[in-house]
């Protein structure tokens, strides 16, 4: 029994800021169409917004080429951020000692779902 799936999924993975800070941006264009998404993001104030945009161009290509999917129909079913690498560096300081400093990578995963609109039939009475 095959289910039928209206989902599509892009993943970008090492993006250069912390999972913190990115999950502010997708939280704001979750649940949103696709298209209004994208141009929230391309007014959004925050740097990593150019790296969410491309992610979820990416999701929507894959939508078009790979499933044949309407792009008009598409909105972000789910965004989220998860843990990637993290880049550790020493920073010089008083007395000889050093301390550490974490430079966090993060990985982006954006869902994307067609919603299929139902057609109104009317009757005349």
């Amino acid at each position: 029994m095959q289910k039928n799936n209206t989902t599509v999924k892009a993943i970008n993975k090492n993006v250069r800021t912390s999972p913190r800070k990115l999950s502010l941006v997708l939280n704001f264009i979750k649940g949103k169409k696709a298209d209004i998404a994208l141009k929230d993001l391309e007014f959004s104030r925050k740097r990593i917004a150019k790296q969410v945009s491309k992610t979820v161009k990416s999701a929507i290509s894959n939508a078009e080429n790979n499933h044949q999917y309407d792009i008009d129909n598409l909105f972000v079913k789910e965004a989220y951020v998860g843990k990637s690498l993290v880049m550790k560096r020493f920073r010089p300081r008083a007395k000889g000692r050093a301390s550490p400093i974490k430079k966090p990578f993060s990985r982006i995963t954006i869902v994307l779902e067609e919603k299929k609109e139902k057609k109104e039939i009317k009757v005349n009475k």
